[in-house]
């Protein structure tokens, strides 16, 4: 997952966080913030022991004002309207705002508190506006609409041009063209919205945070591994609860207790607490607002001239509209649901068999599934997670990318950093020459939302004739270590690590001129594209042998567990599709809504998933109420951007699969086409450059046994 990297999110503007100074500022306060000051820290990065939130506010206020002036000055430039003067200078400014935006979005994710939440609840009106501002300035608009209106006479290179259309659509998609009451609606509705996402956020992280299961007595433990017992012993002496275990709503603590406890009441509890997160008619409940935000979105879309919020979004994706990526889905549901409903006979049987006269439930699900998985072959995460140390799966994916491209990886000391448990690594070319910081930040805690994403500090470009480097960070929600044993974690959370390093890489290998399509600004059915393809290395047995090795012994992971591996790759792929697909489905149908009316948040939902024919021992991956990616994220209309971006990713890999898993010349061939070009040209030109025809189904329903 990516996150968005500022707020501005109608004009799109991913703005460079340079380390310029300001040249209208206070001089007391230039001496007290240290956003008002160049960082003289090692590669630039943050200087986080220093930032406090009160330095927070101001920064954001001045870091407004110096955008408004250096706008104010593109208007009034005396000169006619030309791509550098206009186009060009637009996207050259707001660097101070883009500094501390970029901090500040990515602290609220990943390691927030009462007072940042506080700044974050009244700093998001004053971005929508400002933002408002930016996009519905008439003069402004009158600069940018001449230079778009000659275009084709212009000579301008692939990347210029790509830069001047998406300016000039964003001032339109912001609402430049409206009249002067659809203007001051469309002003009303952004700040609602920046309001209601921030609300949407916390409540899931606060509800989150407010569960815990505390077990009491020891009969209670059975069926759990040691490693899980020892977690939830610690997380209980974290919360006072000595000599007790809790397991929380983080997925390392209740995703392990859902497949190993023996305890079905204890089970049914942790599974519906998580099922009906910020849907249980408390203080953070989300029905009222997710069915506010839907309603909103549609009311924009309509006042912009579009059917429906998904028609507006897709727009700019590789998928046009609603219809194209519904008969998308529909062609991967049906075999999809057929393959699911199959597994859950399996599961009913395996229940059976064991002398239960039960009915297969939604909490059974992760139970009897590894016990299936353990009969038919003789896999258990159990036997697998010894092997899958997270430092040694961090060093297989850097080994990866060391193999494909030469790119080495250099962990650094005493370098700035927000939280104890993060680690900072310098990225060098194979030449030695320095290419990116890579922040990684893998354990959970209560102070970050749930998850895998990547995010940049500093996105990469090209300013007055200097490289900028990016400034890159992965976040992770992986099994932490024990006061006697290392972090050992899940084969899936070892794809997560190899995915999030992908969209790492995106942005760490970018080489554009404009920060604004640089790295991993591109549409979002196309971003997942690098994250995914490293998924097919990190499961290819040859990879997995250099980096899965017993964390005591050190010995490789053992043939016949590599083969049983190879051989379940397809187990309850019908499961894993359908949640997630579900979870598309109801995206779509929440931002497909013709009227701004505000639906029941639960009936919609419901409907919903009768509609495709849910069968009841799933659910969507993503609720309504605890969607984020949707709600609070930059993926509305487009979590079906991931299986979208696997039907390529599966095909991009066939690429490597004809030669070699690290063949040079294909490689050179995705870095320059792919990772260097971010969103400097249709990412349809961009594939069929690297790979030479269109991509097709075939491989990923072959790879996810569904064909």
């Amino acid at each position: 997952m990516v996150k968005p990297t500022i707020i501005l999110a109608c004009v799109g503007l991913i703005l460079f966080s340079c380390s310029k100074k300001p040249e209208e500022k206070p001089l007391e306060t230039a001496i007290a913030n240290p956003f008002f000051e160049e960082w003289e820290t090692p590669f630039g990065v943050p200087p986080f022991e220093r930032i406090k939130e009160e330095h927070y506010l101001p920064a954001f206020e001045e870091g407004m004002k110096q955008q408004n002036l250096e706008i104010e000055a593109i208007v009034n430039n005396s000169n006619p309207p030309s791509f550098e003067n206009s186009v060009e200078a637009f996207n050259r400014s707001g660097n101070l705002l883009t500094k501390v935006t970029n901090v500040f979005n990515n602290l609220t994710s990943a390691h927030t508190n009462a007072e940042l939440q506080k700044i974050e609840a009244e700093v998001k009106p004053l971005l929508a506006k400002h933002n408002d501002d930016i996009n519905l300035n008439e003069n402004l608009f009158l600069r940018i609409k001449p230079v778009y209106d000659q275009r084709e006479s212009l000579n301008l290179n692939p990347e210029q041009s790509m830069l001047l259309e998406k300016t000039y659509k964003e001032f339109v998609r912001g609402g430049a063209n409206l009249d002067n009451d659809k203007k001051s609606r469309f002003r009303e509705i952004n700040e609602e919205l920046s309001v209601l996402s921030v609300k949407f956020d916390k409540n899931v992280l606060d509800e989150t945070n407010a569960f815990e299961l505390v077990i009491e007595k020891k009969e209670d433990l059975a069926g759990l591994p040691q490693s899980v017992i020892t977690a939830a012993s610690e997380a209980a002496k974290e919360r006072g609860y000595e000599g007790k275990w809790v397991i929380t709503l983080h997925k390392p603590s209740f995703i392990p207790f859902l497949q190993y406890s023996e305890k079905r009441s204890l089970r049914e509890k942790v599974f519906k607490a998580f099922a009906n997160l910020c849907n249980n008619n408390n203080e953070f409940d989300n029905k009222r607002i997710v069915s506010r935000i839907a309603a909103l979105r549609a009311e924009k879309a309509r006042l912009l001239g579009y059917k429906t919020h998904a028609d507006f979004i897709l727009e700019e994706n590789m998928a046009k509209n609603p219809d194209e990526v519904c008969t998308f889905l529909e062609q991967i549901w049906k075999p999809a649901l057929a393959k699911a409903k199959e597994e859950a006979r399996d599961l009913q049987a395996m229940i059976q068999e064991e002398g239960n006269d039960i009915k297969l439930k939604p909490w059974d699900w992760w139970f009897y599934a590894e016990k299936v998985k353990k009969a038919k072959y003789d896999l258990d995460d159990r036997i697998l997670r010894p092997y899958f140390k997270l430092e040694n799966v961090r060093q297989g994916a850097f080994d990866v990318a060391s193999k494909l491209w030469g790119v080495t990886f250099h962990e650094l000391e005493g370098m700035p950093k927000y939280h104890q448990d993060v680690n900072v690594v310098e990225v060098r070319d194979a030449d030695g020459s320095h290419i990116g910081i890579l922040y990684v930040d893998y354990f959970p805690r209560a102070s970050k939302q749930g998850g895998a994403w990547m995010n940049a500090y500093r996105k990469q470009s090209h300013k007055n004739g200097k490289d900028i480097r990016p400034v890159i960070v992965n976040v992770g929600n992986f099994t932490k270590p024990t006061a006697d044993t290392p972090s050992l974690i899940s084969f899936d959370q070892a794809l997560t690590l190899f995915h999030e390093f992908g969209h790492a890489l995106h942005g760490l290998l970018s080489d554009c001129t404009y920060e604004r399509l640089s790295g991993t600004d591109v549409p979002r059915d196309f971003v997942e594209l690098p994250s995914q393809i490293m998924e097919n290395w990190a499961s290819a047995p040859e990879v997995i042998k250099s980096y899965a090795r017993h964390y005591q012994t050190e010995e490789p992971i053992p043939d016949e567990l590599l083969e049983k591996i190879k051989k379940s790759s397809h187990f309850n792929q019908g499961f894993a599709t359908v949640e997630y697909l579900a979870s598309s489905f109801l995206d779509m149908d929440w931002h497909t809504l013709t009227e701004p009316k505000e639906m029941d948040c639960t009936e919609f939902e419901r409907t919903s998933m009768e509609k495709i024919g849910l069968i009841p021992e799933i659910i969507p991956r993503w609720r309504s109420t605890y969607f984020g990616h949707i709600f609070a994220g930059g993926y509305s209309s487009g979590y079906y951007s991931y299986i979208w971006a696997e039907v390529l990713d599966s095909d991009a890999f066939e690429a490597f699969k004809e030669t070699s898993l690290f063949d040079k010349e294909t490689a050179r061939s995705f870095r320059e086409n792919i990772l260097e070009r971010g969103g400097t040209e249709d990412p349809m030109t961009l594939y069929l450059r690297f790979r030479g025809a269109k991509p097709q189904i075939e491989p990923l329903l072959k790879k996810r046994g569904l064909l």
